[in-house]
């Protein structure tokens, strides 16, 4: 045990303050598998009892046989990916989001995020900073399956 008092250890985990992010950088989220469970709990929670995610022998339309996951899932379940890894602790607001589904995603499916920052630049406070980034949505095929960009405000090293 450490003689350290807690309030004196740097705190791990937290992610890119503005400052951090650079034009032209690229990043790739770890990933994730879409289960059942994950379309069962979310279209219970949020009430999308479409029969599209509802009804296992339902197909009309659906380009690929299996049981498709509602997009707004496969993108919330990259946001909790990258809020996990970066922007915990430093993301204050999703500003503009700007998103288009290009390919279907079926449970079993695992996908992560190749994300680019195009454009950062402090804001008139100073002590804060606005990023904007194109998130695509790839499958285990190297399929892009929804891209989409993002204007956060994000805090600077100062914190805040």
């Amino acid at each position: 045990m450490s003689d350290t008092p807690s309030d004196a250890l740097r705190t791990i985990g937290f992610g890119l303050t503005w400052e951090d992010y650079k034009v032209g950088d690229r990043f790739k989220t770890l990933a994730r598998t879409v289960t059942e469970a994950d379309v069962v709990n979310f279209v219970g929670v949020t009430g999308m009892n479409e029969v599209l995610f509802t009804d296992h022998t339902f197909t009309i339309g659906v380009a690929a046989a299996g049981r498709a996951v509602p997009a707004v899932l496969t993108y919330s379940l990259i946001e909790g990916i990258i809020c996990q890894y970066l922007i915990q602790g430093t993301g204050l607001a999703m500003l503009e989001l700007h998103k288009k589904i290009l390919a279907p995603v079926l449970v079993g499916d695992t996908v992560h995020a190749e994300i680019e920052v195009l454009s950062v630049r402090q804001t008139s406070k100073g002590n804060r900073g606005i990023a904007t980034t194109r998130n695509d949505i790839v499958n285990q095929r190297g399929e892009t399956v929804i891209t989409y960009e993002a204007t956060r405000m994000v805090a600077g090293k100062d914190g805040t």
